[in-house]
């Protein structure tokens, strides 16, 4: 996977469209915190296996939970670290959502096991789900950097034998199942993606 010393991506967890969901105060009744477990009495905690970006994890920890970020990329490990700290200067809630952000580069295959998590989320590089040319723009830079996800499939097998609770994967609205995987629990369907939830055991309450 190739380096690259400068991209023009940035990692924004103030400003754009992930500012303003934070401030508009999105809550646990969105399809993502549901996929992860999130209940009365329960907020789970999370390992973001293909952290990416890092906005699914920061919108999840934004509701409580406490998220640890998998990044195997050394360049997107970097930006997503300088927008934790930008996100942390900002003070207030947004330190407040970044104090249980956790953030690791690494391979999720050989890490996922050592970190015994609650919920694993997943969400391989896959086509764009959007065809705005900002979107089409940002995935390109993306992939420029990560490459593709040609493992996710092992990925899938360590997260859902590691896993204590469930796993959910992230995958396009009418994305063919990913081969090699088994049936999952039950799928929550969006406007352009769905969450593939393999439930394990109950999250408890204790969980929280």
């Amino acid at each position: 996977m190739q380096k690259l010393e400068k991209t023009p991506l940035i990692v924004d967890f103030v400003g754009g469209a992930v500012g303003h969901r934070f401030r508009a105060g999105e809550g646990r009744r969105q399809d993502l915190p549901k996929a992860a477990g999130f209940a009365s009495g329960v907020t789970p905690e999370i390992v973001d296996a293909t952290a990416g970006l890092g906005r699914d994890a920061f919108f999840l920890a934004s509701l409580g939970a406490c998220v640890t970020l998998v990044e195997r990329s050394e360049v997107m490990h970097d930006l997503l670290a300088e927008g934790l700290e930008r996100a942390r200067a900002e003070g207030g809630r947004y330190a407040e959502t970044v104090a249980r952000m956790t953030l690791i580069h690494g391979e999720s295959r050989i890490l996922l096991p050592q970190l015994n998590p609650q919920v694993v989320l997943i969400d391989p590089m896959h086509p764009p789900r959007d065809k705005t040319a900002l979107v089409k723009k940002e995935m390109r830079l993306i992939r420029e950097i990560v490459g593709t996800d040609s493992d996710s499939v092992e990925l899938m097998q360590v997260a859902l034998e590691a896993a204590q609770y469930r796993v959910v994967l992230k995958w396009p609205l009418r994305g063919e199942p990913m081969p090699g995987v088994r049936k999952p629990s039950y799928q929550i369907l969006g406007k352009s993606t769905r969450y593939d939830v393999f439930v394990k055991a109950k999250i408890p309450e204790t969980a929280a």
